[in-house]
């Protein structure tokens, strides 16, 4: 099935649902299933190639538990397990004690996710079609995603809000391409978005491995920050089909919100690639944390100051 016809088909079964209201509602749903559902099929993959590995969730929460059967829960049953069941469990599982480091990654993304859909007859048409059409397992279907997460985007550019974290594709590869980031350089988007310049920066890296501890140094040395609930799921889902199964430096917080006293030398970067919102206004006292000579609360101004803070000397 192509792409756009997959997308707008489960969208379609949304717009059926009394509780989903308006495209970016419908976007949200959407990504919080297909991270489930990559995140699932992700940990089949790595029940093989990762020795004694254990998933960070109950047995009863795995997607493969509760939503790959068909013909399994639905109906009232299904909206009952997933806002008072799979959701909180979800929600907690990032500040849980002894939680690893996979489970911080779900907690993050599920911290300010929602089920929207009230009909679990709904819900389990869109699962159904979901699990029926995609197996992240295939690198074909892999590569699928990569429509997907562009039809998305479209999606929310058409709704009217994705300039605020969307860079055009040409764009992020351009500026990839002339900062020409090596593989071992410390490298940072504080504003990432949906993780447009990150995904192109690996991309371009990946081309440099020689062994696994490369791959492994690719993971170590990206970092990203969204404050965005909607668009930091997506950035955390294109990770983990980038190859960065652990994404744990995918942060969701606003890196303005930090003083830029608090930062130690260590904590800067030799690399930061970012198209940090023009136009936007950050809520009182933000800009006390940046120094009397950068004190705005314009939300690109004070994105430069925090670059120029954060870049090592002779960074790019």
């Amino acid at each position: 099935m192509a792409i756009a016809t997959l997308v707008k088909s489960i969208q379609d079964i949304m717009r059926k649902d009394v509780g989903v209201d308006g495209d970016a509602q419908r976007i949200s749903q959407l990504v919080w299933l297909l991270f489930l559902k990559i995140f699932d099929d992700k940990e089949q993959e790595w029940q093989f190639f990762v020795e004694g590995y254990k998933s960070p969730l109950d047995e009863r929460l795995r997607w493969s538990n509760w939503a790959k059967d068909d013909e399994g829960m639905t109906g009232d049953e299904l909206i009952e397990f997933v806002n008072n069941q799979l959701f909180p469990a979800l929600k907690t599982l990032g500040t849980a004690a002894g939680v690893s480091n996979r489970g911080r990654v779900i907690g993050s993304v599920f911290e300010d996710a929602y089920n929207y859909m009230k009909s679990g007859t709904l819900l389990r048409q869109v699962i159904n079609k979901i699990e029926e059409d995609l197996d992240f397992n295939s690198s074909s279907d892999r590569h699928l995603f990569n429509d997907i997460y562009e039809k998305i985007l479209a999606d929310l550019q058409s709704a009217g809000n994705a300039g605020e974290y969307y860079t055009p594709r040409a764009v992020t590869q351009f500026m990839v391409d002339i900062l020409n980031p090596q593989l071992g350089k410390s490298l940072l988007d504080p504003a990432c978005g949906t993780g447009g310049f990150l995904t192109c920066a690996i991309d371009h890296l990946k081309k440099q491995v020689k062994n696994p501890d490369d791959e492994k140094m690719i993971e170590m040395t990206i970092h990203g920050v969204e404050k965005k609930p909607l668009p930091h799921m997506l950035a955390m889902t294109n990770m983990m089909l980038h190859g960065i199964d652990v994404p744990t430096n995918i942060r969701h917080d606003n890196t303005l919100s930090r003083p830029l006293k608090d930062y130690s030398p260590g904590e800067r970067v030799e690399v930061i690639i970012t198209n940090p919102p023009f136009g936007g206004v950050e809520e009182d006292g933000i800009e006390n944390n940046f120094p009397k000579k950068y004190q705005t609360r314009e939300t690109a101004d004070l994105f430069m100051g925090l670059i120029m803070h954060l870049l090592k000397k002779d960074g790019g």
